[in-house]
């Protein structure tokens, strides 16, 4: 037994594949059961997928870096949940490619922040964060009051996210350039953002 273990210690390449191989099957045995739970590959009831302006804006938030420094995730502890209600679950990030729960937290959570505050608040905000809140460190975003979201560019996207199983019809895709004509991507952005963790609530 001694010189089987001596001989994998002392072997670099049968050492590294062991090592790949025991990780490989202990990643399988974690992450295989949870594509077969109801919980973590159905949505939550009263889920929609992203309207046209809601998806040119999360386009925007990931574009922007947003999720460097805020999560989309509320954990399930007391303190947490206290101050931003319920936790969150794989439910309300079915459609999500890739989902945007994160783990870091410079500036505030956002899994709720839908309906917390008016569209001209987040607009604001947006344009120069210290103007409602003196301590933030958050760059300020003015050029997106000037940059028009672009129709085909959403349509292409919903085509794309349609194939990986998000529900959108002929319907919502051909609609898709009329509802985001003449919007700014601060509006899709503020859309976006109004529409998060409203299933739950």
């Amino acid at each position: 037994m001694a010189r089987g273990h001596e001989r994998i210690e002392t072997s670099p390449i049968l050492l590294i594949v062991l090592t790949l191989l025991t990780v490989a099957i202990g990643g399988l045995v974690e992450i295989v059961p949870l594509y077969f739970q109801k919980s973590t590959t159905e949505p939550v009831q009263g889920l929609k997928p992203y309207n046209a302006l809601q998806l040119a804006g999360r386009d925007v938030y990931l574009r922007e870096g947003c999720y460097n420094c805020h999560s989309q995730m509320i954990r399930p502890m007391r303190a947490e949940t206290l101050r931003y209600g319920p936790y969150s679950v794989a439910g309300e990030s079915v459609w999500d490619h890739p989902f945007q729960w994160g783990s870091k937290r410079t500036g505030p959570d956002l899994a709720r922040v839908g309906g917390r505050y008016n569209d001209e608040w987040h607009r604001v905000h947006l344009y120069n964060p210290r103007d409602l809140v003196p301590e933030s460190n958050m760059p300020a975003y003015p050029w997106l009051e000037k940059a028009a979201v672009s129709g085909a560019t959403i349509q292409a996207n919903m085509r794309a996210l349609s194939k990986v199983g998000v529900p959108y019809t002929e319907d919502d895709i051909a609609k898709a350039p009329e509802m985001v004509k003449g919007k700014n991507e601060s509006e899709a952005l503020i859309a976006y953002l109004q529409g998060l963790g409203t299933a739950l609530k």
